[in-house]
């Protein structure tokens, strides 16, 4: 392995910059998905979902090409598994990057009161791939892509973020990412809501990159990425009402973060706060009268952020126990009548 100044840290430490030359995919654990590693034989499943369906809508290839991108994605999953040298593979990218692919499955309906996990997981939804892992920059794209009736229920804002924490985590734990980023055709605008939510920031547009076959004219790409020293994962699921699940990989370091960032604004806040000029004296009569002192607007809406950061518990074992969980119903009365303009949105 090549060993290299980290320019990251800042404290010149030696750490390599390639790939392992194997690796163990781990599973993951969701509240609505549990993600296990992709296999070949999953690829028919693919198939089935219909999971292709109005692509040039959701990620700007035709149904084609992306049936053959999953198709090598899933291949390059597996012989980085094997420890098949990338070069040798058939299938590995010349410049030595790796792809990731999970198999996202959850409970089926008929069972939707039970808690997701390995055994009770059964029914396949889709799939999920950290694609072009650049050792070497330290980077990777994330894509999603479910089955054609499982699109808009939300898998993709509970899956996201607990691979992207895997990525982001030291390794051996993790990928040990700098920057994992999203590529977004202009009319998925759903899609391009979800990804700043979850905490990716736009970072450009590669104008008529793509083909829009159902309006017959070009449209724009647009990127965004987010960065290992600003990814806060906990606030990305609280985004969504989701929880800490601290067996997943780097989760509990990235709670550990949360949780002093949360502090160190906390401690802001009261600065800023007692920085605030007293108040005259027949407005601190005003006041008084009032019940106590009022906070300046901007400490009021500092201090709602941080409470509203704790709303949710942090662990699985204090999770929603609500029998009729909202992803549950989220799109299940629409989905026989969804037509095509509705498919292409995917989260």
């Amino acid at each position: 392995m090549t060993a290299v100044v980290d320019g990251d840290s800042g404290e010149g430490t030696a750490r390599s910059r390639e790939l392992p030359s194997q690796i163990t995919i781990p599973c993951i654990q969701g509240e609505m998905v549990y993600l296990r590693p992709a296999s070949v034989g999953d690829l028919a499943s693919m198939d089935a979902l219909d999971a292709y369906v109005n692509a040039s809508g959701v990620t700007g290839k035709d149904r084609v090409a992306e049936r053959a991108a999953v198709q090598a994605w899933v291949r390059r999953s597996q012989a980085w598994v094997d420890g098949i040298e990338s070069q040798k593979s058939g299938i590995g990218d010349p410049e030595s990057r790796r792809t990731i692919a999970w198999a996202m499955l959850t409970v089926p309906e008929e069972h939707e009161d039970e808690t997701v996990n390995e055994h009770t997981a059964t029914e396949f939804i889709g799939m999920i791939f950290l694609i072009d892992i650049d050792g070497w920059a330290r980077s990777a794209r994330i894509q999603v892509i479910l089955g054609k009736e499982y699109r808009g229920r939300g898998y993709s804002r509970d899956a996201m973020p607990r691979v992207m924490t895997y990525g982001f985590a030291d390794e051996p734990e993790g990928l040990g990412l700098h920057r994992i980023w999203v590529a977004v055709p202009e009319k998925n605008t759903r899609s391009y809501s979800v990804y700043q939510s979850l905490g990716f920031v736009p970072s450009g547009t590669s104008r008529d990159a793509l083909w829009d076959e159902a309006n017959n004219k070009y449209q724009d790409l647009n990127v965004l990425d987010t960065l290992v020293d600003e990814y806060d994962p906990v606030r990305a699921m609280d985004a969504f009402g989701m929880h800490v699940i601290t067996t997943n990989p780097g989760m509990e370091k990235a709670l550990l973060l949360h949780q002093h960032s949360t502090a160190i604004r906390k401690q802001a806040l009261s600065d800023t706060i007692a920085s605030q000029p007293e108040a005259h004296s027949d407005e601190a009569q005003d006041e008084t009268t009032m019940g106590d002192k009022v906070k300046s607007d901007s400490a009021r809406i500092a201090q709602d952020n941080i409470e509203s950061e704790n709303t949710w518990p942090y662990n699985s074992t204090e999770r929603n126990k609500s029998k009729k969980a909202w992803w549950r119903r989220l799109g299940h009365d629409r989905m026989s009548s969804r037509n095509a303009n509705d498919s292409q949105q995917e989260e």
